[in-house]
C-alpha cells in the first residue's frame, strides 16, 4: 500500500482531517463491509481534527495510537447494488424533490427558468439530495423523529440547486457542449444567459437557505459557494504546473467536490437535532466520500474510453489540470515533466503523456488514495445505529470504488 504524507495543508480559517475520526460504536458492522487494521505502510503520518466549524480545513500533526479499521475489498461480496438500488430506501423522498425542483427555481424570468429546466430535465442520479435524505433518516432515528422535517426536505432542494448552478458555470468555464447527453445551457442560450442562470440559482438557493433560519447551516452552506470559486481559482492558477503537490490537489478537490457533500451530510444531521459529535462525523463522512469520488473520477479519465466518459480521455491533462495519477507519475518520470511543460505543443505528445501516466504506476497509487479516503468514510459511519439508511451510505462508498476495480 502507498503512504500519503499529510503536511500542513491550509484550507483557510479551519482545518480538515484526512484521517478517520474514531467512534465508540466501531464494533458495529454490516454484511457488506469487512474491517481490518491498516498495515504499517499506509498513511504513516496521521492527521488530527482541530476544527471543522466551517468547510475550510488543513492537515497537520501526527496522531499516536492504533490505526483505524478499513475496508477489505478482497472480502467484499460481489455484485454491489446500483446507485438506484441504494437510493430505493429514500425513493419517495427523491420523487417529491423532483416535483419541487423546478417550481422552487421561480418563474420571474422565463429565459432563466428555461435554462434551469434544461439541466434539471437532463436527469442525473441526484446523489447529493439522496445523501441528505439518507443521513437525515439515519440521524432522525437517533433523535427519535418519526419523519423528516420540512427543513430536511428544503435542504435537499437547496443542495441540488447549488450543485446545478455550479454545473452550469463549470460548463461555461470548460467550454463543454454536452451535459448528460444534452446540449449545455451556454450552448443553447449563450454564455451570458448561462452565467446569469447560474448566478440566479445561487441567489435563489441562498434566499431559501436564509429562510431556514438556522445560522449554523446558513454559514455551512454559504461557505460552499465560496469554496466553488476558490477551487476554480486554484485550478486555473496551477495549470501545467508540474510542481503541484498532492496536498494542493486534495485542497482543490475539497473545494470543487467534497465541500458541498460534506455540508450536505452535516446539515442534514443538524436538522435532525443530534449532538455535535455525530454531526461532525457526518461532515467527515461527506468530506471523505467526496474526495474519494473525485480521485475515482480522475482515475477514470485515464482508464475509460471517450465513449464511456462522454469526453476525450485524458481531457483534464490536455487542459493542464494535473490530477492524482499525473502527480504520482511525475515523481518517477522526468520525461513527463518535459512534455507537460511544453503544453503538448508537439503532435502526439498528449498521447505519449497519457501512456507514461498509465505505465508509471500513477494510476495504481491514485486507486490506493481513493481507497484510503473510502476507508475513512466508512469508519465515520460507525457512530450510526444499523439501519437500511446506514447500509446505503456504506454501499455508496463501495459503489464508488467498484468503478475503478
Amino acid at each position: 500500500m502507498m503512504s500519503v504524507t499529510c503536511s500542513n495543508l491550509e484550507f483557510g480559517r479551519t482545518r480538515l482531517d484526512f484521517a478517520a475520526c474514531g467512534c465508540s460504536s466501531s464494533n458495529v458492522s454490516t454484511n457488506r463491509v469487512a474491517a481490518k487494521y491498516f498495515g504499517k505502510g499506509l498513511l504513516n503520518n496521521r492527521c488530527r481534527v482541530l476544527s471543522t466549524k466551517t468547510p475550510e480545513a488543513f492537515l497537520n500533526g501526527v496522531v499516536a495510537g492504533p490505526p483505524p479499521p478499513v475496508l477489505d475489498l478482497a472480502e467484499e461480496e460481489k455484485g454491489l447494488p446500483s446507485m438506484s438500488d441504494m437510493f430505493e430506501v429514500v425513493s419517495e423522498d427523491l420523487l417529491t424533490l423532483n416535483k419541487n425542483l423546478q417550481s422552487i427555481v421561480g418563474s420571474e424570468n422565463p429565459v432563466l427558468m428555461s435554462a434551469a429546466e434544461q439541466i434539471f430535465e437532463a436527469g442525473g442520479k441526484r446523489m447529493r439530495p439522496a445523501l441528505v435524505f439518507l443521513v437525515s433518516r439515519a440521524t432522525a432515528e437517533i433523535a427519535g423523529l418519526k419523519d423528516l422535517t420540512k427543513e430536511h426536505r428544503r435542504l435537499a432542494e437547496i443542495i441540488e440547486m447549488i450543485h446545478t448552478a455550479s454545473l452550469i458555470h463549470d460548463d461555461v468555464i470548460d467550454e463543454s457542449d454536452m451535459r448528460r447527453g444534452k446540449e449545455t445551457v451556454h450552448q443553447l442560450y449563450g454564455t451570458r444567459v448561462a452565467v446569469l442562470a447560474g448566478d440566479f440559482m445561487f441567489a435563489q438557493s441562498s434566499w431559501y437557505l436564509a429562510n431556514l433560519e438556522n445560522l449554523e447551516v446558513i454559514k455551512l452552506i454559504s461557505q460552499v459557494i465560496k469554496d466553488f470559486a476558490s477551487g476554480e481559482i486554484k485550478q486555473a492558477s496551477s495549470l501545467f504546473d508540474c510542481d503541484v503537490h498532492l496536498d494542493e490537489y486534495l485542497i482543490k478537490s475539497y473545494y470543487k467536490t467534497a465541500s458541498l457533500i460534506a455540508a450536505s451530510t452535516k446539515g442534514s444531521s443538524i436538522f435532525s437535532g443530534v449532538d455535535s459529535a455525530i454531526s461532525e462525523k457526518m461532515y467527515q463522512y461527506g468530506k471523505n466520500l467526496g474526495l474519494s469520488f473525485q480521485v475515482v473520477d480522475d482515475v477514470l479519465d485515464f482508464t475509460q474510453s471517450a465513449e464511456q466518459l462522454g469526453k476525450p480521455a485524458g481531457s483534464d491533462l490536455a487542459k493542464g489540470n494535473l490530477t492524482a495519477p499525473v502527480i504520482f507519475a511525475l515523481e518517477k518520470e522526468t520525461k513527463l515533466r518535459d512534455i507537460i511543460d511544453s503544453e503538448f505543443c508537439e503532435t502526439g505528445s498528449l498521447e505519449e503523456a497519457i501512456e507514461i501516466v498509465k505505465n508509471s504506476g500513477g494510476i495504481d497509487r491514485a486507486r490506493e488514495l481513493a481507497r484510503e479516503m473510502a476507508d475513512r468514510a466508512v469508519e465515520n459511519l460507525h457512530c450510526l445505529p444499523p439501519s437500511p439508511f446506514r447500509l446505503s451510505l456504506e454501499q455508496l462508498v463501495n459503489y464508488n470504488l467498484e468503478r475503478i476495480k
